[in-house]
């Protein structure tokens, strides 16, 4: 799927994010995993990383995430596969593209009004608690002098408030008290036993977060990768499963 910026898209800028089609993974990978560590045969999945590379125009770099906040500059130099754990890239290079996989987590893009720079980011709940959004977006300001008013964020799908069930702790990541009823971002909905549950809206917190560091121009792609089996790989539907990728790059020096 091609990426809809908030308003006039950045000039300059390619971005895409695969679904589970047009790959030669079998199940239950299937059909287009990207992920190299889910269980599926390596030959299937270096071919569809071709294959998605091949549609970017752009040198994908395949962060090693851990639901955390780091966030790595990419440029020429920069391998393929970096051994520092990343959720987060950006950088100002063309023909190098930014990628994060998922298959529930929050895929976000990034991009400068004036297309001079890029991001990535990895967005799980964890990642979000912890301030991944607003680590990229210091990290854009400090490296490419972009402020974050003149940043643009897409936000593609990712698990739906009305699958994403939550416990205390989540919402006590997010500063929320864990009392019962429904909280911003947060619907209340205990278990048939009464105990404390509720559904999480990923793209809002993220909204908020964005919002709060600056960025106001913000595109929710929507879709639930939960409930749209037949498009989106997920972890927690399915457990054993494959993982798609969200792009972004600069066009130029080999880019499209």
């Amino acid at each position: 799927m091609t990426p809809a910026w908030p308003g006039e898209p950045p000039p300059g800028v390619g971005a895409a994010m695969s679904t589970r089609a047009g790959g030669v993974s079998a199940a239950p990978w299937q059909s287009l995993n990207l992920g190299v560590a889910v269980g599926d045969d390596a030959d299937a999945v270096a071919t569809n990383r071709r294959r998605f590379a091949a549609a970017l125009g752009a040198r994908p770099v395949w962060l090693r995430q851990v639901h955390g906040v780091a966030v790595l500059r990419l440029d020429a130099g920069t391998p393929e596969h970096p051994a520092a754990p990343a959720d987060a890239a950006w950088t100002t290079e063309p023909g190098i593209a930014c990628t994060v996989q998922v298959a529930d987590c929050l895929p976000v893009l990034l991009a400068a009004r004036d297309g001079r720079a890029v991001a990535a980011v990895h967005a799980g709940w964890r990642g979000l608690a912890a301030g991944v959004l607003e680590a990229t977006v210091a990290a854009m300001q400090r490296g490419a002098g972009v402020a974050p008013g003149d940043l643009m964020a897409w936000l593609g799908p990712c698990i739906g408030p009305a699958a994403f069930e939550v416990g205390a702790d989540v919402l006590q990541g997010f500063g929320r008290q864990a009392l019962p009823g429904d909280q911003p971002a947060f619907a209340w909905a205990p278990r048939p036993d009464g105990s404390p549950r509720w559904r999480a809206d990923l793209p809002r917190l993220a909204r908020e977060r964005l919002q709060a560091a600056g960025v106001s121009a913000v595109a929710v792609q929507g879709g639930c990768t939960v409930s749209e089996a037949s498009s989106f790989f997920s972890f927690r539907r399915d457990g054993v499963t494959g993982r798609m990728a969200a792009a972004v790059w600069r066009r130029g020096g080999g880019g499209r």
